[in-house]
């Protein structure tokens, strides 16, 4: 069975992947930095209703040598989905020097960090698909969130250049670019700044994870000659 590896995986967007993908019948490979309890109960879930294999890697996907010390368990992975984000919403002038490493860490240099962990199987077999989570502020740049801009414009980038790389090996690299989705990472703004921001949506509501995991699974589910692209979903707002 084909296993495919998900960062961030113990709530929200990665979560819902996770049970779609198991559906599927798509081994899994769950990540996460810290919910090891809430990655045991996905994979009990995935594991009884689907039949499925699902293996719990507690892992800091912004740390290299962590990275490496899980590296036998990302072995053949037929898909990566880059899911681990965090923010930090401050004025630049706010944010210190460790926020910016972490913000850039969690959000960039993990997308690498994963990426070289499965490719070498990949561009072996000649077969692999690498998929990206990625925001609309890494498109436009958002105020008071120059850091996470800044590390999802560089997802944005990594993206379109390493597909060019590993066209010739059969390998798809795309990002899927979300605007405003109901997860945790939301938690940081009030009722009225969410308001504010539904409000400015022509959906005239917030996405919900599992929309967003059904846009995964249909990008990963496209036809091998879709690549290097950025696909947007943000109810039209940008």
């Amino acid at each position: 069975m084909k296993k495919i590896v998900i960062t961030g995986a113990s709530r929200g967007i990665g979560r819902d992947t996770a049970l779609l993908l198991a559906q599927k019948g798509f081994d899994l490979v769950l990540v996460s930095s810290r919910s090891e309890y809430e990655l045991n109960e996905l994979k009990n879930e995935i594991e009884e209703k689907y039949g499925v294999s699902a293996t719990v890697v507690t892992c800091d996907v912004s740390d290299a040598d962590a990275v490496k010390a899980h590296g036998s368990e990302f072995k053949g992975a037929y898909a990566l989905i880059n899911n681990a984000a965090i923010s930090s919403v401050k004025l630049l002038n706010d944010l210190s020097y460790e926020e910016w490493n972490r913000v850039i860490d969690v959000n960039l240099n993990s997308v690498f960090y994963m990426t070289k962990a499965v490719l070498d199987d990949m561009i072996s077999r000649k077969e692999g698909k690498i998929i990206n989570i990625s925001s609309v502020w890494g498109s436009v740049g958002a105020s008071m969130e120059v850091a996470y801009s800044s590390a999802k414009g560089g997802v944005n980038a990594f993206t379109k250049a390493l597909a060019k790389e590993l066209g010739p090996s059969n390998i798809q690299v795309n990002a899927v670019s979300f605007g405003v989705i109901d997860t945790s990472m939301n938690k940081c703004f009030s009722k009225e700044d969410m308001k504010a921001l539904k409000d400015e949506i022509p959906m005239d509501r917030i996405g919900t994870p599992l929309e967003a995991a059904k846009m995964i699974v249909n990008v990963f589910e496209s036809p091998d000659y879709m690549t290097g692209q950025i696909i947007t979903m943000d109810g039209g707002w940008i």
